[in-house]
């Protein structure tokens, strides 16, 4: 479907003196076998704030991760998010202030354009009348066509782990409540990976056999997650997609193949070429962060690697809306 802008002459203007902020959680698509249908919702957030204008101006402010190679201008995804979004409601906008503060690493398999995205297109929602809000299934849709699958914004949105799937040009989702004792550890490389060239090195099909294994898997990792984290390591095995990519991302694939062989649930975060471990409880947390420490640093000392034990996130975004 096309999201460009339509002109806007005509169309109701939205209120100035409002101020909206959004916080979105960064994400983990994939999860081994769950390849465009699977992600998770981590405690990493974004936050963009946006006031609306007595003016024509655009203002930007950014700060934290990107803000010295991302766009201050109309380039930026976030308003170019918001223009498809305005439009879509049926409203224009004079000016704007936006300070977006970064949190989430870009390009490294986190979900940051999903989270933009997410957070742009709730706070153009949000900004319009009442009468003229949506909810946050329309927010799945019109961000899933902006990213062209919802397995990154779903949880951005709803939090948890989202299910997602689609038919036609219809997306939809469900949420799953993920067990207490999982705990998500990210180790997050130096080097970027865009989604789409790591899209380019899957094959256009694969076998029956491979296809059959990973549905098998893909389901025993939601039960894996949900009720039975003692098979997170088994429910994590991937034969569709880890694979091909890994010539791009050799060091992350060293780690990912030694914390496997360590009994441990690692897989490649989205795109990659950050590495997610689904630990089981604080103690197997603590010795997943001790073993890629050694590890890293006894084959990979070139590469800087952060490595962070998060939460899970139940609420996905969340919108605050304040009036001058």
């Amino acid at each position: 479907m096309d999201t460009t802008p339509q002109t806007t002459v005509g169309l109701p203007l939205i209120e100035a003196g409002q101020q909206v902020t959004v916080r979105v959680p960064a994400t983990s698509a994939n999860l081994g076998p769950g390849y465009d249908s699977l992600g998770l919702a981590l405690a990493l957030h974004d936050t963009l704030t946006v006031e609306s204008l007595e003016t024509d101006q655009l203002l930007f402010e950014l700060s934290g991760e990107g803000a010295d190679t991302l766009p201050q201008d109309a380039s930026h995804l976030v308003v170019q998010a918001m223009e498809a979004a305005f439009d879509r409601l049926g409203y224009r906008h004079g000016g704007l202030k936006i300070t977006a503060e970064n949190v989430n690493p870009h390009g490294r398999g986190l979900g940051s354009s999903a989270c933009a995205v997410v957070a742009a297109v709730s706070a153009a929602n949000a900004l319009v009348p009442l009468e003229g809000r949506r909810d946050r299934d329309w927010i799945l849709q019109l961000t899933s066509e902006l990213e062209g699958h919802p397995d990154n914004v779903a949880p951005a949105i709803f939090g948890g782990l989202a299910l997602s799937w689609q038919d036609s040009d219809r997306y939809s989702s469900t949420c799953a409540t993920v067990a207490e004792s999982v705990v998500p550890v990210v180790a997050v490389p130096d080097f970027e990976l865009s989604t789409e060239a790591a899209r380019a090195l899957l094959p256009a099909s694969v076998g029956h056999h491979a296809a059959a294994m990973n549905s098998g898997r893909a389901a025993l990792l939601i039960h894996a997650l949900t009720q039975k984290p003692e098979f997170l390591h088994a429910g994590t095995e991937d034969y569709l997609h880890q694979s091909y990519r890994a010539e791009a991302m050799r060091p992350s694939a060293a780690l990912i193949a030694a914390l496997r062989k360590a009994g441990l649930a690692a897989v490649v975060s989205g795109a990659g070429p950050t590495v997610l471990i689904l630990a089981n409880g604080e103690a197997e947390a603590a010795e997943v962060v001790g073993f890629i420490e050694a590890f890293t640093a006894a084959n990979t000392p070139d590469i800087d690697w952060r490595v962070m034990k998060l939460a899970v996130d139940v609420e996905g975004a969340k919108v605050e809306l304040h009036r001058r």
